[in-house]
């Protein structure tokens, strides 16, 4: 099997071959942004011997770098799934529904729009508001911010969906 794809010809068992590979991506987003957060988390030692003119920027760079590279692996989730989508039966099509329904129901924007502020309009006014009530630097912070739990929500709906598909492969009786 191709790294880049789940499925690359018909097999057997493809939804519990594709579950388990969406399963190792979705687990390698979800490390992608807890690394983001543990990042930021620890920017707090580096107070005593650099300004917060030094600190803050490089929050909002490790927000941005976590959420751009978990946006990334969401999209090629995606991808991946729907084109092995094209070797499925139907049965194991109706398995897999639940979580080609997360994608279809939360779809994620390209980075160029999410970066940008003028696309973003509650996002940019709640990250302006917190800069207003913190301080000013923490406006960038607060808007990547906003994408850090955007990926974060999205990667905990499709987690549930696979939870569910796991347990409806396991319910089901073994086939001679």
């Amino acid at each position: 099997m191709n790294k880049k794809q789940y499925l690359t010809e018909p097999v057997e068992n493809a939804a519990e071959v594709i579950l388990a590979a969406i399963d190792k991506d979705v687990e390698r987003g979800e490390d992608i942004v807890m690394f983001g957060f543990c990042a930021v988390m620890l920017s707090s030692t580096f107070a005593p011997i650099a300004p917060p003119s030094v600190v803050l920027p490089m929050v909002a760079v490790t927000f941005a770098l976590s959420s751009s590279l978990a946006r990334i692996n969401y999209h090629n989730m995606e991808r991946r799934l729907l084109s092995a989508m094209a070797f499925v039966n139907e049965h194991d099509r109706r398995l897999l529904r639940p979580i080609v329904t997360v994608f279809n129901e939360n779809p994620m924007h390209s980075l160029t729009i999410s970066f940008n502020p003028a696309k973003n309009i509650k996002r940019t006014l709640k990250s302006i508001v917190g800069g207003i009530l913190i301080n000013p630097f923490w406006m960038p912070i607060f808007y990547v911010m906003g994408m850090q739990i955007i990926e974060e929500k999205n990667l905990g709906l499709l987690n549930r969906a696979i939870i569910g598909v796991e347990q409806k492969i396991l319910h089901l009786p073994l086939s001679d």
